[in-house]
């Protein structure tokens, strides 16, 4: 069917969206471990919080079609997360590697980092259990229905993998700045909306990291430029504040737009989003950017990602604060 009716497509839609927040009121405190968890696996922070969103996906798609609900939901999360991310290294090592031009100048840090030396000295079923036993304290027995296995196994896996979770030295030389970085933040910290929103192609991905996504400039101008510049301001009228939780955002000066800064952090280049607070300034988002030449090609705001930004953070040494993870919640039924 080429075109579903719409008017069904939308009602499914806003079935899906109502249960998917009900699943995430349940599960999403499990989210902060989930996170370790995929970090120790993936040494990623991007593609960590990329590895939790599929697994949680996944997760609530099971759901449905499960007889009984998981007994225990901390190993069930951690074994769908277990099975996407061998999956992924077993798909990747299947391939064969780029071209050393390609590694260096195209392919994500984390891709690089899961075709290196480290995990072909460790199979994923020993690295993973080794981090389940090491990093969180699991059984054996928790560990086995956590890699769908048995302890047996186990225990032979962390027997081979012991010792062999050693992070290689970082050598890789500092990237240049991309100038076209320069141009985003000047226009960003003029609230120059137009100048902004030349920087970018007609096809250009701009995306709030599992929240919302906008292709093109005049969308992101309409939408997710909008809210990165003037988006604070609903914090401070209370009826615009539905479905964020105003403990995030207590002391945020919300009238003084944030500003923005280039800064490297592991060999790439980020964008932190500077807020003001009475209290002095924070990060509260971190952005992404793809670029061809002098135009962007994809921008991902990670703002509903308190892990990712809590880390990034942490290792460049800035102060921050959440938003927490996501900015609409059920409304309670009168």
């Amino acid at each position: 069917m080429d075109n579903p009716d719409r008017n069904v497509t939308d009602v499914i839609r806003r079935d899906v969206e109502s249960s998917w927040h009900r699943f995430l009121d349940v599960y999403e405190p499990l989210r902060p471990e989930l996170y370790r968890y995929c970090r120790h696996l993936t040494r990623s922070p991007w593609d960590a919080d990329d590895l939790v969103q599929d697994a949680l996906f996944r997760a609530f798609a099971k759901l449905g079609w499960m007889h009984e609900t998981p007994r225990n939901a901390r190993a069930w999360l951690f074994r769908i997360a277990s099975n996407l991310w061998i999956d992924r290294v077993r798909a990747a090592q299947a391939k064969p590697e780029p071209d050393a031009e390609r590694s260096s100048s195209r392919e994500p840090r984390a891709v690089r980092e899961a075709a290196g030396t480290l995990l072909s000295r460790l199979a994923p079923q020993e690295r993973a259990a080794v981090v389940l036993k090491e990093a969180f304290n699991f059984t054996l027995e928790e560990i086995a229905e956590a890699l769908s296995t048995t302890p047996g196994t186990v225990k032979s896996a962390l027997h081979r993998g012991r010792g062999k979770l050693v992070e290689p030295a970082d050598e890789e030389a500092a990237p240049p700045k991309p100038a076209i970085l320069d141009a985003f933040c000047e226009a960003f910290n003029a609230g120059d909306l137009e100048r902004l929103t030349s920087l970018l192609l007609d096809t250009t991905e701009i995306e709030v990291v599992r929240v919302h996504a906008e292709y093109g400039p005049e969308a992101a101008k309409r939408s997710v430029f909008q809210g990165m510049l003037f988006g604070m301001r609903r914090v401070a009228d209370p009826a615009r504040i539905v479905g964020l939780d105003p403990s995030y955002f207590a002391t945020v000066l919300a009238k003084v737009l944030p500003r923005v800064e280039a800064r490297l952090h592991r060999g790439e280049w980020l964008l932190l989003h500077w807020y003001a607070h009475a209290d002095g300034e924070a990060v509260r988002a971190i952005t992404r950017v793809e670029a061809d030449g002098d135009r962007l090609t994809r921008v991902r705001n990670y703002f509903y990602t308190p892990d990712v930004v809590a880390e990034i953070c942490a290792e460049l040494g800035v102060s921050f604060r959440s938003n927490g993870y996501r900015y609409w919640k059920p409304r309670e039924e009168g």
